[in-house]
C-alpha cells in the first residue's frame, strides 16, 4: 500500500520548487532546486526534445549529482533562463567542485509556448532566477511556471505535483509541466484519462459531465501541431544510483502515456527527469519496481492536477469549463 500526497506535503525535505510566471506573454518556466546535489537521469521519448546538459546524466557519464533541474517555456529561446539559475546556484557556492570554484550543473528542458501571449518575451536568465528567487515551502499548480502558456490537446495545459509514500518508508513524487499534443481526456465521455487513479479528495476537482456530448477519438489534431511536449520531473529520497535513477525515469514514462493519448508523438519533445535525493547507494529491485510503479502513476495524477487546475485563457478554454458546458474541441 502507499499514501498519496499532493500540494506541500509531496514536497521532499532538500527539494524546493519555484516559479517564474509571465502572464502577458503566456510563458514562463519552472526550477527544482536540490541544491546540497541529487543523484539524476532523464528519459527521452519524444521526437522533437529541446534539451540542455541532458548527455551528463547519462549512467556512464562521470558527473553524479545535479544541483536544479529547470523546465521552461520559450522552445530553444527558453534555454537561456538555465543561466540565471546557474548564476542564483553559483551565488551561494553550490556545484559541482572544480580548481575555479564550483560550476552548477543545471539541466534543463523546453515546451512550445511561443506566440500565445500578448508580448514575444521568451524566459531569458532573470526569469531563471527569478524562479530560483521564489522556490519555497510550496508549490502553485495550473496556470503558472512552465504551465503558463500550456495547451494540452486543445484545452489549457499547466502544472500538477503529486505523489505517494510507500510503506517502505520512500517517498516518489512527480511535477509536470502538460503542453501535449494528446488530449487528457477521453473526447467520446469527457473524462479524463488519469481519472481512476485520483486520490478520493482530488476528484473533488473532477467538473460535472452531465451536459457533455463528444466523438470518439480518431486521432486527427486540427489544433497547434508541432507546438507540443510535456516535461515531468520524479523525485524520490529513496539512495538510488545513478543507473537505478535511470530506470525510474523509464518507468515514470508510463504514467505520461496513460494520462496523455497519444504520447511520446513525432510532434512532441516529452521527457521524464528523476532525482534521487538519498546517498545513492542503491536499493534492491523489488523496491526499485514498486517506486518506478508508484512514480508512474504519480505522474498520471499530476498531468491530471495539472489540466485540473489550469485556468482558460482567450482562443483556450480550460478544460473544466470545455466538458462542463457540454462543449468539444472542433478547431
Amino acid at each position: 500500500m502507499a499514501e498519496a500526497l499532493w500540494g506541500e506535503r509531496a514536497l521532499l525535505p532538500g527539494l524546493r520548487v519555484g516559479h517564474f510566471t509571465d502572464r502577458e506573454a503566456l510563458t514562463g518556466c519552472t526550477v527544482v532546486l536540490v541544491e546540497e546535489g541529487a543523484v539524476a537521469a532523464v528519459d527521452v521519448r519524444g521526437a522533437a526534445p529541446g534539451t540542455r546538459e541532458t548527455d551528463l546524466l547519462a549512467p556512464e557519464n562521470t558527473v553524479e549529482r545535479v544541483q536544479a533541474v529547470l523546465l521552461t517555456g520559450g522552445s530553444a529561446l527558453g534555454l537561456a533562463a538555465a543561466e540565471g539559475v546557474v548564476r542564483y546556484l553559483r551565488e551561494r557556492g553550490k556545484g559541482f567542485p572544480t580548481p575555479a570554484g564550483v560550476v552548477p550543473i543545471v539541466p534543463a528542458a523546453v515546451l512550445y509556448d511561443l506566440g500565445r501571449g500578448q508580448a514575444f518575451r521568451p524566459p531569458g536568465p532573470e526569469a531563471g532566477y527569478g524562479a530560483s528567487l521564489a522556490a519555497g515551502g510550496g508549490v502553485a499548480e495550473g496556470s503558472v511556471g512552465a504551465g503558463t502558456g500550456a495547451v494540452a490537446g486543445g484545452v489549457k495545459g499547466g502544472v500538477g505535483l503529486a505523489g505517494y509514500f510507500l510503506e517502505e518508508g520512500f517517498r516518489v513524487v512527480a511535477l509536470a509541466a502538460v503542453n501535449s499534443l494528446g488530449r487528457p481526456f477521453d473526447p467520446l465521455t469527457g473524462r479524463l484519462y488519469a481519472e481512476g487513479l485520483l486520490a478520493p479528495e482530488e476528484r473533488a476537482l473532477l467538473p460535472d459531465l452531465s451536459r457533455y456530448r463528444g466523438s470518439p477519438e480518431d486521432y486527427r489534431f486540427p489544433f497547434l501541431l508541432g507546438q507540443n511536449t510535456t516535461l515531468a520531473v520524479v523525485a524520490t529520497d529513496a539512495p538510488l544510483t545513478k543507473a537505478q535513477a535511470k530506470r525510474l525515469a523509464i518507468m515514470a514514462q508510463d504514467g505520461l502515456a496513460r494520462a496523455l493519448r497519444p504520447a511520446h508523438t513525432p510532434l512532441d519533445g516529452d521527457l521524464v527527469f528523476a532525482l534521487a535525493l538519498g546517498d545513492g547507494r542503491g536499493v534492491d529491485p523489488m523496491t526499485l519496481l514498486r517506486l518506478g510503479a508508484y512514480a508512474a502513476d504519480a505522474l498520471a495524477r499530476a498531468i491530471a492536477r495539472g489540466v485540473l487546475l489550469a485556468e482558460g485563457v482567450p482562443g483556450v478554454p480550460a478544460y473544466r469549463e470545455l466538458v462542463h458546458k457540454g462543449g468539444e474541441i472542433t478547431e
